[in-house]
C-alpha cells in the first residue's frame, strides 16, 4: 500500500501536549500567585481528558468544555472567587508558548514531505494551535492545516473528514492514511470515514476497543516504513 496523503493530529502525535499543559498551569498559576499542587494538577489534567471526550462525543460544545475545566477546577478547589471564563484566556495565553516537540518530529516531517502531502488535523483551539505550529516551525512541511473549530465538525465526526476530502485536490481514500494518538477521535474518527489509520502509543496503552487502528507504533520514525 502506497499512501500519498498524510493526515497528522498534533497534539501527543507531533508537539509534545502533556509538556505544554504542564508548563501553561504552571505560569497560570504563577500569575494567579495561587499553589499549583500535584493533586490539582492531577485533578486538573483528568478533568480536562473527560471534557475532551464529552466534546468528541458531541455532548457538550468547545465553548463550554473550555470553561467548565477551569471552573470545575476552582470549586474542586474550594475557590469560587475566579471566574473560569477569564481564567481560560489566560490559560490559552500561556498553552500556546508551549511548541516541544515529540521526539524525532521534525526528522519525519522533514522526510515525509519530500515524497507524500502532508495536512494537519486536530480539534484544538484555532488561535493556540496555529501559533504553536508556527513557533515549532512545522508549518513549512504541511499543505493546509485543518481545526475542527473553523470547519464546523471535529474529529472522529465523519463531517469533519468529508470537509477534509473535499478541501483535497484529488483525494483518495485508499491513499491516505490518519496518524494520532487517540483511539477516540483519530482512530475512531479514521475508522468512520474508511480511511486507514496509525495509533502513535508510544507509552504502550492498551486499546480500550473504541476503534481498531491500521497500524499501531511507539516511535515516530516507524511511520516511514508504513508509508514508504
Amino acid at each position: 500500500m502506497t499512501y500519498k496523503t498524510l493526515l497528522f493530529d498534533i497534539d501527543d502525535t507531533l508537539l509534545d501536549f502533556q509538556a505544554a499543559e504542564k508548563q501553561a498551569l504552571v505560569s497560570l498559576f504563577e500569575h494567579l500567585k495561587l499553589p499549583l499542587s500535584a493533586e490539582n494538577y492531577a485533578y486538573y489534567h483528568e478533568l480536562n481528558a473527560h471534557l475532551w471526550q464529552q466534546f468528541e462525543r458531541g455532548q457538550i460544545t468547545k465553548p463550554e468544555l473550555l470553561v467548565r475545566r477551569f471552573s470545575g477546577l476552582f470549586e474542586h478547589m474550594g475557590n469560587t472567587e475566579l471566574d473560569g471564563g477569564e481564567v481560560e484566556l489566560q490559560y490559552r495565553h500561556y498553552l500556546s508558548l508551549g511548541h516541544q516537540q515529540m521526539p524525532n518530529a521534525t526528522k519525519l516531517l522533514a522526510n515525509l514531505s519530500q515524497q507524500h502531502q502532508l495536512y494537519v488535523v486536530t480539534n484544538g483551539v484555532a488561535k493556540t494551535q496555529e501559533r504553536r505550529l508556527s513557533e515549532a516551525d512545522f508549518n513549512r512541511y504541511f499543505q493546509q492545516v485543518f481545526i475542527s473549530e473553523q470547519i464546523g465538525a471535529q474529529k472522529p465526526e465523519p463531517a469533519f473528514f468529508e470537509h477534509v476530502a473535499g478541501a483535497i485536490e484529488d483525494f483518495d481514500k485508499d491513499k491516505a492514511l490518519v496518524i494520532g494518538d487517540s483511539l477516540s477521535s483519530d482512530i475512531k474518527g479514521a475508522n468512520g470515514f474508511g480511511l486507514d489509520s496509525v495509533w502513535f502509543n508510544p507509552t504502550h496503552k492498551a486499546n480500550d476497543g473504541v476503534a481498531k487502528p491500521t497500524y499501531e507504533i511507539d516511535q515516530l520514525l516507524e511511520l516511514e516504513s508504513i508509508v514508504a
